[in-house]
């Protein structure tokens, strides 16, 4: 059986919100075409290596609660969290 994993997918209409929510914007991509084609490229490498990729779509509020509830910044490290916690 492969091994399997999600991977944060954020919605085109949600980006200019999601990059407001975030506490390291400088580290994220200016634009979600960008975001989307390297997501895409880490979601082709992860599947040459035998994981089955499941896309988790981020829902912007939720994401907030989860990091505000954990007294915790919005950033890649909380966003892993939160995408492998569910």
């Amino acid at each position: 059986m492969k091994p399997s994993i999600n991977l944060a997918y954020y919605k085109e209409n949600d980006w200019k919100r999601f990059l407001e929510s975030i506490d390291d914007k400088e580290s994220m991509h200016a634009t979600w075409k960008d975001w989307h084609n390297a997501s895409l490229k880490i979601k082709k490498n992860l599947i040459s290596q035998g994981f089955i990729v499941n896309d988790f779509v981020i829902e912007i509020d939720e994401l907030q609660d989860y990091c505000k509830m954990r007294g915790i910044k919005n950033d890649g490290k909380a966003r892993s969290q939160f995408v492998t916690n569910k």
